[in-house]
């Protein structure tokens, strides 16, 4: 390989130097969850149970084990949250018809109003964490953000379900 072609010391020592995306995504990740709490607390909801119904907003119907992996969540802490979410009043669940067992969450009229209330009161970090960005810029991230969840989704899932939680 000819010197040329060759990537040049300074620029492996920059490369070396530069944090690792998955750092610089946990920061932001941090970042997002501290604004999204507080702007979240004064309607008694919790970061999980407003993921939860941004879900259910794009996929009624859905059991607790898929809204858990849907959510970020396990399982067991999504018996809890779906329990909360029902108690409250903002989901309700019907069993399936062709399953007795499984219940399926779709959100309630109070629940679309709270998640439109939750979305308003959020929007600000969003907004904070896209400053400086040009709208262009924005929509690759979330179009270079939705390629790298499905990279990870799909090398961790198995095909029984086969569906990302962006769908």
């Amino acid at each position: 390989m000819s010197s040329s072609k060759r990537p040049s010391r300074a620029r492996k020592d920059a490369e070396s130097a530069a944090p690792r995306i998955s750092y610089l995504i946990k920061w932001v990740e941090r970042g997002v969850h501290a604004g999204l709490d507080t702007a979240l607390r004064s309607m008694n909801i919790t970061i999980s149970e407003y993921t939860a119904l941004s879900v259910l907003q794009f996929r009624s119907g859905l059991s607790s084990a898929q809204l858990a992996r849907r959510s970020f969540v396990s399982a067991q802490a999504m018996n809890q949250i779906v329990v909360s979410l029902e108690r409250n009043g903002w989901i309700e669940r019907s069993a399936d018809p062709a399953h007795g067992r499984i219940l399926r969450a779709t959100l309630t009229r109070e629940g679309r109003d709270l998640l439109a209330r939750c979305d308003r009161a959020t929007a600000s970090v969003e907004q904070t964490l896209l400053t400086g960005m040009s709208s262009a810029q924005a929509e690759q991230l979330r179009r270079a953000l939705q390629a790298c969840a499905a990279s990870l989704f799909a090398s961790s899932h198995s095909p029984q379900d086969p569906s990302p939680p962006d769908d």
